[in-house]
């Protein structure tokens, strides 16, 4: 029953997200959100690689926020670097969302360490993008 689906559309669904996402990390790390603006990165490149994933194999994307799990069942080629980054940016989603481990990943995210995680991020988006194009 996917035959009708519109994947181009469901790519620029998700490609609008991430987009969004990664704004609003930029946005919470001008407030100085640390640890919430390290989940939205999360969150940003969670929606562009189920982006990649449609595009490539034109079919929904799995509900995983395993980032390096997202990437290898999309088919995503990664350089060692690039999979350790995606495996510690995954943690992000968890540190940041439950209770018993929130505490200390906020005191975790300070202004430098922030600052230097988010860098990491837009460049593994921005390259993402470019091999989109």
């Amino acid at each position: 029953m996917t035959d009708n689906i519109d994947w181009m559309a469901v790519t620029a669904y998700w490609l609008e997200e991430a987009k969004n996402d990664l704004k609003v990390t930029g946005d919470l790390f001008e407030k100085e959100d640390y640890s919430y603006s390290l989940f939205f990165g999360h969150l940003a490149l969670e929606k562009l690689l189920k982006a990649y994933y449609v595009r490539q194999l034109k079919k929904h994307a799995p509900m995983i926020h395993n980032l390096e799990r997202l990437a290898q069942s999309a088919g995503l080629e990664l350089s060692q670097e690039q999979r350790e980054s995606l495996i510690k940016i995954s943690t992000f989603n968890i540190e940041a969302r439950y209770p018993d481990i929130k505490q200390s990943f906020r005191r975790l995210c300070t202004r430098d360490f922030t600052e230097k995680e988010i860098t990491e991020i837009r460049g593994f988006y921005q390259w993402l993008i470019s091999i989109m194009k």
